[in-house]
């Protein structure tokens, strides 16, 4: 039985780095906390729809099963479809036979879940409110981890989407303007993580690749010192009690596209146990 926290939970993207995700919010599972909102970023996306489920491990299973499938994460797949990730397998196959999704539980949920994403032709974030993941509703989910580069973007409602990372990373404060008080933020990134700015060759590809689409070159050639400024924004919410973080100790061996299994695992469990060594401060934070 779940119990149903009247906050915010935020979950920042980062790749194959979001299995620390999937480990926390298994951990979430395992003891009946459910948030009424819930904001996920690119792999955070992914992970909130089998949390909001209940479907624990399926996150996991996911991020591990399928690494030495040749269609669904590789050149291949970027070669022969524009997208690093198989849309068909990851958004398709995989949710509808080999590993089902649970759309009825979903659908259940009393809370609002929102996929941020980016608008490419405005640089300005969305949340697209994700009352299902059937069809369309998949699609919001797909946009918001849709990294350039290696995903075409994907048109809703006659806008065009990439990874909601690019324009807010961290949506702690669209949570709080929102009306949560109470925010549990999982990270990816390492306790004393500092964003670095984008080496030159990468912009000038970004350039050329979205020479339509300028906004795009923008978010990504100030994306440090947004992303930094996002942290101490964060910090200033955490000392006022209105953030409870949790994000891994020390850098790990995981890439952001890793497809070594042993890596996968070990930030998994990290993730678990940093959740685990936090529930009691979390509990007395969250009031429950």
């Amino acid at each position: 039985m779940s119990e149903m926290v009247n906050g915010g939970l935020v979950l920042e993207g980062g790749g194959m780095k979001g299995i620390f995700t999937a480990g926390v919010l298994d951990f979430l599972m395992d003891k009946g906390i459910m948030f009424s909102s819930v904001y996920g970023v690119s792999a955070g996306a992914c992970h909130m729809t089998s949390y909001i489920s209940g479907q624990r491990g399926r996150a996991y299973d996911i991020s591990i099963d399928y690494l030495d499938t040749r269609w669904y994460c590789g050149v291949p797949s970027l070669l022969t479809t524009g997208n690093l990730f198989n849309t068909e397998v990851a958004y398709g196959l995989i949710p509808d036979s080999l590993n089902p999704f649970d759309h009825e539980t979903y659908e259940k949920y009393e809370g609002s879940a929102y996929s941020v994403v980016t608008d490419v032709e405005t640089g300005k974030p969305e949340y697209l409110r994700v009352k299902t993941c059937r069809g369309a509703g998949m699609d919001r989910i797909r946009a918001s981890a849709s990294l350039p580069l290696v995903s075409r973007m994907v048109r809703i409602d006659g806008h065009k989407y990439l990874d909601g990372g690019l324009s807010d990373a961290i949506p702690l404060k669209r949570s709080i303007m929102s009306g949560n008080d109470k925010n549990l933020v999982v990270l990816t990134k390492e306790v004393g993580y500092v964003r670095t700015p984008i080496p030159g060759y990468e912009l000038a590809t970004l350039k050329v690749r979205y020479a339509a689409y300028p906004e795009v070159w923008k978010l990504m050639r100030n994306r440090d010192i947004r992303y930094n400024r996002q942290l101490e924004y964060l910090a200033s919410m955490e000392a006022d009690g209105k953030a409870f973080v949790i994000r891994p100790q020390h850098k790990s061996n995981t890439g952001r596209i890793d497809k070594n299994p042993e890596h996968l695992k070990a930030l998994y469990k990290e993730g678990y146990a940093e959740a685990e060594r936090n529930y009691e401060r979390l509990k007395e934070y969250l009031g429950i």
